[in-house]
């Protein structure tokens, strides 16, 4: 019986069939544990919530974090995903060269309409790997957030769930709470 194996790729080699023009923006994908996956299209409730939930954060946190929406950060060696919403450390050139890191990187968001089994599962475990230590999914549908923290090994050892009558604190700036029904528009 013959078996295929999946080829898997770098961050590199990702990289180089951009610069390839292999890959374009026209293709939508994002690199997950070294597969080129197809990112889902966004619905309205997914955007609204994406920029409301970007628009109250950035508020929050304007002198502390910088925010990117729907961008790349380099988990090496084998990921670059495009969280849809990442707070990173304030880099003074502003990511001109490179992007984010594990090492920049707060907070991951993830807003979730129609992908939230995607995201609590495939998702989780590519930055429960990189140890990204504070992990967010916000359930659209039943406005929700799901908050994934203490990263070991392929997954998370903590798994919250929270309703949106309730408050949350980053990790990284526990003085600052977080209104959970203002992630949502």
């Amino acid at each position: 019986m013959n078996t295929t194996e999946i080829r898997l790729w770098t961050v590199d080699e990702y990289h180089r069939m951009i610069e390839a023009e292999i890959l374009t923006t026209d293709d939508r994908v994002e690199l997950l544990e070294g597969q080129i996956i197809q990112m889902s299209p966004q619905q309205p409730p997914h955007a609204a919530t994406t920029q409301w939930a970007f628009n109250y954060l950035n508020r929050l946190l304007s002198d502390k974090a910088f925010l990117r929406m729907q961008l790349p950060i380099t988990l090496r060696p084998n990921s670059e995903p495009e969280p849809d919403i990442a707070v990173v450390r304030i880099h003074p050139r502003r990511y001109l060269d490179h992007h984010p890191t594990f090492d920049d990187i707060f907070l991951l968001i993830e807003v979730a309409d129609a992908t939230l089994r995607r995201d609590c599962k495939q998702k989780a475990r590519t930055y429960a790997k990189a140890e990204i230590a504070d992990y967010w999914v916000l359930d659209v549908n039943s406005r929700q957030v799901y908050v994934f923290r203490q990263p070991k090994d392929e997954t998370y050892q903590q798994q919250t769930i929270l309703n949106e009558d309730t408050t949350l604190s980053m990790l990284a700036f526990p003085e600052i709470e977080v209104q959970i029904n203002q992630l949502f528009p």
